[in-house]
């Protein structure tokens, strides 16, 4: 516990509310989620993560899987890891 208070003092990890993560829970995407949680718009996220809004949406709506380096890209504008995205 100590040490995740360091980290967390550090700025190395992040406290999310228990609304984020019973969406996530409930199914919705973990993009999304975290990219309302960050307040960009598919818009802003895609422009930062260098990709398409359209792809954004669909990986959001799971119409599409994204390939890991699109996670990557996302995973890096939404300043989480990867595995927090899927």
């Amino acid at each position: 516990a100590a040490r995740f208070e360091e980290r967390l003092a550090a700025g190395d990890e992040e406290m999310i509310p228990s609304t984020m993560v019973d969406r996530m829970l409930n199914g919705e995407s973990p993009v999304r989620v975290w990219r309302e949680h960050r307040g960009l718009s598919a818009t802003a996220l895609a422009e930062q993560a260098g990709i398409a809004q359209s792809y954004v949406s669909q990986i959001e709506t799971g119409r599409r899987d994204g390939t890991v380096e699109t996670y990557r890209r996302l995973a890096e504008a939404l300043r989480v890891s990867i595995d927090d995205l899927v």
